[in-house]
């Protein structure tokens, strides 16, 4: 029972802080532009995408040197 003298404060203190931080971003409009967030995230790229590390060398596999990028 005595722990609850420790994480009843601690509960109250991190809400506080949660709290803080959700009006702290409505004050700097974090949440202004919804309708560009959304169509920035289904608009099409016309950019090719850039290999990882530059040309697979030969011998290799491409399943290896995929594998081996990505680790």
């Amino acid at each position: 029972m005595e722990v609850l003298a420790y994480l009843v404060p601690l509960a109250l203190a991190l809400g506080l802080l949660g709290l803080g931080a959700f009006l702290w971003s409505l004050n700097t409009g974090q949440y202004d532009d919804l309708e560009g967030a959304a169509w920035r995230a289904i608009m099409d790229d016309d950019e090719p995408v850039a290999a990882v590390d530059g040309p697979i060398e030969r011998g290799r596999s491409s399943e290896s040197a995929v594998s081996e990028a990505l680790i």
